[in-house]
């Protein structure tokens, strides 16, 4: 039987800190670090130019964080997009944690498994109120909203048309402008 360790955030901001981690792309999820998938070029520029049409949209109302780390209590994922409260300077001696995030996106190339099943359930435990998984293989979005446990109470799936946030029931997202990439 194969035994894992489990480490702590305390531990793994702690390899941060002494440079253990320097130059690998990893992630804390549940007290395991795992590699992250490389990055596409399709996958970095529809993040990219998410974050951008983002932060048109909620101008002085929330930050929009491009692929940075947020903690939570056994995990330390770098989502693709996280859109928190402001202001941004209260981030300066720490990630954002689950009492500061509006939503979490992560775009899918090659992560499908990982963001639907992992992430997702990692988000919901966590109390993230919503989470988007923009899927640029299927060209959708599917919408977790409600944590409720370790999962989602609701679930639904765009491909054209908008999005209204919980946080922000004015504004309105359009499917198609998160897509392009």
């Amino acid at each position: 039987m194969l035994t894992l360790a489990q480490w702590s955030v305390k531990d793994y901001h702690r390899m941060t800190e002494a440079g253990i981690l320097r130059d690998r792309r990893v992630e804390l999820l549940t007290g395991q670090i795992v590699e992250m998938s490389p990055e596409t070029p399709l996958h970095y520029n529809t993040t990219k130019r998410g974050v951008r049409y983002l932060e048109e949209l909620l101008r002085d109302l929330a930050e929009v964080r491009f692929n940075g780390p947020i903690t939570l209590a056994t995990s330390e994922p770098e989502p693709d997009i996280a859109i928190v409260r402001l202001p941004e300077s209260q981030y300066n001696d720490r990630h954002p944690n689950a009492r500061d995030i509006f939503w979490l996106i992560e775009v899918a190339n090659t992560s499908q498994k990982k963001d639907l099943e992992v992430k997702k359930a990692i988000y919901a435990t966590a109390q993230i109120p919503e989470y988007w998984v923009l899927d640029v293989q299927k060209r959708t979005i599917t919408v977790f909203q409600n944590p409720q446990d370790n999962d989602y109470t609701d679930e639904w799936e765009a491909n054209r048309g908008e999005i209204i946030s919980l946080a922000f029931p004015d504004v309105r997202v359009s499917v198609e402008r998160l897509l392009q990439g």
